[in-house]
Order: structure tokens, then sequence, then C-alpha cells
């Protein structure tokens, strides 16, 4: 009877504990209590993300196009996608599905193209993954993105991303570091009940706005964009403007009014030329290059940047179309490479530039940092490490391409051509009067907190336009080195940290570290880790075994002598 009554206390003890365990376990999916152990956090999603996943009000619905057999760096791709996913919903609750698609799963050959087609019309751009398997070489149309969708939108998103110089596993390892602001900002594109207000600044021989049709509409999709000029009193309601590539000077009534617009923590973007160039007078042999005087060096100079009058070369250039004569009765043009158009894939680790793959510039010049307190300089994008700087007044003529490239003239290394000014600046105006006629009214010496990107190159946000349909050519891509570009992201990505810098751009911050094996150690070693991790738990459990026998046999020899006696 005490050994049934025992048995039952045993057996409700043991259901009372499943059931605590049970109910905890049930609760905690409930409670977004998150325990992130890797050294680099990356499994922590941002503040901001968090805020904006809590917010939606209607089910954001995934599919991502990664599945199927891929290689093993694809899959580590999908996992983390897969992970971030898991980790989204934590926080958004039933207002977040998603579903990993195979795109080459289908029932034919001719259903399987249609799909691939309307991927790409959709904006998914495939790319081929080659592999061997068996000794055999294959390949394989992958496309490594995602449709988001939310109530009657969608948008998509691409989820391999990096710097076209890395190897191929650092560009699978800066995809998964922008995972979070990939996927996240396009959420939040869709679901944003109200858009904030920036403008291109006019009144100074800007780009006009057929220059600036491509950047327009993609920022459009995140902002109202209007062009305003200085003196309009509504300047103040802009959370940010550009200044696209001025090609006349600034009256100084112009001046007090942008300055006044960054004492009170206005953000702007400064795309400015600091040389004249005209590519008709150079293909008609050749021109000098003089420096512009657009009447704000010395209110740059205040802030703590200078723009400097001359020139860059660079070994990683672009290419110019040139006359080389005639083949039959048709005009030869050739396309040769021209150092004064470069391909910048150099950048510092801030997140407006963080994994960027390559920003397209035409006649850049160098930027230095002076003297300002109180605010912070952060250089953002370098030149190459072979760079070769001419200052103005200097020749620029066609044919400098005849010449041989000599790489001893490029001494230069790792310039900076663009920074980002933020901080308490202090006025241009401080210690000098205003512009005659100005209401000084409210005057501000010293400016709230604000921020200044500022780029010697304004072509960069420039987009061309194709000779025969006459419609504007993407600025993310250059059609003559096939090259695709991050012109585009990189004015994004500004305006963002401008705007909010406390906003979803931060997590462009994450690192991931490679954490690569050592391929020479696995074949040396394989057969230790093989009888390490298989033969090892055997012989634990046998000599668990052993143990337990000789302790039962012991315990039960014990008990046997008690009772004889």
């Amino acid at each position: 009877m005490i050994g049934n009554l025992k048995k039952w206390e045993n057996i409700l003890g043991f259901t009372a504990i499943f059931l605590f365990i049970l109910l905890v376990n049930v609760n905690l999916r409930r409670v977004p209590i998150r325990f992130d152990l890797t050294e680099e956090k990356r499994y922590t999603v941002s503040d901001a993300t968090k805020n904006m996943l809590q917010n939606l009000d209607d089910i954001v619905y995934i599919e991502v196009y990664l599945e199927g057999d891929l290689n093993s760096g694809f899959k580590r791709l999908q996992k983390s996608i897969r992970e971030l996913l898991d980790e989204f919903k934590v926080y958004a609750g039933s207002n977040l599905e998603y579903k990993f698609v195979d795109p080459g799963e289908a029932p034919n050959p001719t259903a399987r193209d249609r799909f691939y087609q309307q991927l790409a019309q959709k904006g998914l751009q495939p790319t081929t993954l080659y592999d061997n398997i068996d000794g055999k070489r294959t390949q394989k149309v992958i496309f490594p993105g995602a449709i988001i969708s939310y109530r009657n939108k969608e948008k998509p998103v691409l989820l391999l991303k990096g710097n076209s110089a890395s190897s191929a596993n650092e560009r699978l390892n800066q995809s998964v570091e922008g995972l979070e602001f990939e996927i996240a900002s396009v959420i939040e594109n869709l679901s944003i009940a109200e858009k904030k207000n920036i403008a291109f600044i006019e009144g100074h021989n800007e780009l006009q706005p057929a220059d600036l049709i491509e950047i327009t509409h993609s920022l459009q999709e995140n902002y109202i964009v209007d062009r305003i000029k200085l003196d309009n009193p509504q300047l103040n309601n802009y959370q940010a403007v550009i200044i696209a590539q001025p090609k006349s000077a600034f009256s100084e009534e112009d001046k007090y009014y942008f300055d006044q617009y960054i004492m009170k923590g206005g953000k702007a973007m400064i795309l400015m030329d600091a040389i004249q160039m005209n590519l008709d007078s150079i293909a008609l042999g050749g021109t000098y290059a003089f420096g512009y005087d657009l009447n704000i060096e010395d209110l740059l100079f205040r802030y703590g940047v200078r723009v400097n009058t001359d020139l860059i070369q660079d070994v990683r250039s672009g290419s110019i179309e040139v006359y080389t004569g005639n083949f039959g009765d048709q005009p030869s043009i050739n396309k040769l490479p021209w150092p004064y158009y470069t391909f910048l894939n150099t950048f510092s680790k801030h997140p407006i530039v963080k994994n960027l793959d390559v920003v397209y510039s035409k006649f850049l010049s160098t930027v230095d940092t002076v003297k300002a307190p109180g605010v912070i300089k952060t250089p953002l994008i370098f030149t190459s490490q072979y760079t070769r700087v001419k200052n103005a007044p200097t020749m620029v003529d066609l044919n400098e391409l005849r010449e041989d490239l000599n790489q001893e003239l490029y001494k230069e290394s790792f310039l900076p051509v663009a920074y980002l000014l933020e901080g308490s600046f202090k006025s241009h105006f401080a210690t000098r009067f205003a512009p005659k006629g100005i209401d000084t009214k409210g005057k501000i010496d010293q400016s709230a907190p604000a921020k200044i990107i500022v780029m010697s190159d304004g072509d960069i946000i420039r987009n061309e336009f194709d000779r025969q349909s006459k419609q504007p050519l993407p600025i993310d891509f250059d059609k003559s080195s096939n090259q695709n570009l991050s012109n585009k992201e990189f004015v994004l990505n500004a305006i963002a940290y401008l705007i909010n810098e406390d906003g979803l751009i931060t997590s462009r911050a994450k690192q991931v570290t490679l954490r690569p094996l050592d391929t020479f150690r696995i074949k040396e070693e394989k057969l230790f880790w093989q009888i390490l991790n298989i033969g090892v738990p055997i012989l634990l459990v046998v000599l668990f075994g052993i143990i337990r026998f000789y302790w039962r046999k012991k315990k039960y020899e014990t008990n046997k002598l008690v009772t004889e006696e």
C-alpha cells in the first residue's frame, strides 16, 4: 500500500513538473524575451525595426525565392533570412507571414521560364549559380530576393548585395549583414502612413528635373519631393534639402537663408563640382579646367569642410567614347579608359556606405576638413590605392588617352571625396553682418544638432538619356562596363540617415564576422575529429552503463545482507 502511494506521488510530481514546463514555454512564446549570445549580436534587431514591426496594422506577406538545390554559401544566406524572419515574427506576431519558394520548381520548362520572366519584370535580378557536383560543373538560375506584399501593394527586395570587388564568401557575408535593413526598409516603405518632406534647391543653375528623373522617382517612394528656392519662407518645413551640382554663384542672401536653415537643425546633402568641365571642348582639342566660384566655399569652410579646386585621376576608372577613325564608310567609336571617370569602391564602416558596391563619378576633387569645434567629421568615400591629383588650372585633353598608363604617377592613395558633418555648427554670420535688407529677427548663431553631407561631384546623381529611346538611363547601372552601381543607394541611405539617424539605417551597421574553417587542418585531422565526435559519446554511454551496473549490483548485495541479518 505504501509502495503504491509512493508510486502515485512520483507520477503526480512528474506530471506537475511537466505541466509547469509546458505552461512556461507556451507563455514565453508570447513574451518577446530574447537572448543573443553571439559576439556580434547577429540575431538582435534594432529598436527602430522592433517599433516598426510592432506597429504594423495589417499583414505583411514575404515570398522569398531562395529554395531548392543551393550551395553551402547560399544555404547560409537562406538560413540567415529564415532566422531573421522568425525574429521579425516575434515582434510583428500574426501581422507577418513568409514562405520560401523554389522558382525552378515548375511542371515544365515553359512554365518555369514564364515564372522567371514574371520575377524579372517585378524587379528581381537572376543570378547564375555555378557548382561542382561529383566532378561535373553545373549551373542553375536563382533569384536571391523576395517580393514583399502589404495590402494592395508589393515591392521587390534584392538580398544578394555587397561590394563586387570582394570575394564570393565576403559578398555573401555582406549580404547577411544587410538583411535586416533591406527587408525592414521595404516593409516600412509599404506601410508608412505619412511621408516626410525633402526638396531639391534651385536658383543656382543646379541639375534640372529631367536630369534627376531616376533619383526623384526613387526618393518619392519614401518622401514627398519638391523643388524650392532658398528664399522661400517654407524652407524650414523640409526635413532635408539636396543641392545638386550648382554652377552659378550663391548670393549672400541665399547663403544667409541656408545658414539659418542649418542653424535650426536642418539637414543638407551638397553634391558640388569644384571644377568647370566641358566635354565638347575636350573633344575639340582639350580645355583648361578652372575652378568654379560658387560663393559657398567660405560657408562650408566655417562648417568644417573644404572642396579643393583640383582634379582626381584614378587607375580604377570608367571609359569614354572616342572617335578613332573610320571602319569602311562608318565612323569607328571605341570606349577607352578615362581616369577622370572614377569607380569608387572604398568606403568607411559608416551605415550610410557600409557594404556598398561601386559609386561612379566624373571629374572628382579632393575634400579636406578644417577645424570646426563641436562638429564630428566622418569620411564616407575614398579613391582607390592608385590616385593622381592635378591642381587647377590644368589641361584636360583626349590626347592623354594615347599615353600608356604610368602607375608611378599615381602615388596618392585613398583620398576622401565625401564627408559627413554632424554636430553643432557655428553660423557663418555669427561674427559678420547679415546681407542688406534681411530681417535678422530670430537670427541664430549656434545651431541645434544638424547634419551635412558634402561630396565633390554632382554627376553621381544625374541620369543620362538613351540616344534612341530618349528615356532616362538608370543611375544604378553602367552599360559600358556592365557594372552595377550604388549611386542611387548611396543617396537614399544618406537622406535616410540625415532625416533619422536612429531609424532603420542603424541596422546597416550590423557586422557578422567570417570565421572560415582551416581546410588544411580539416584534411589532416578529419579522422581524429570523427573519432572524437562519434566514438567518445559512445564510450561515455558504455562507461555510464558499466558504472551504473556495478552501483546497482553493490546496492543489491548490501540490501541482501541487511535482509539476511
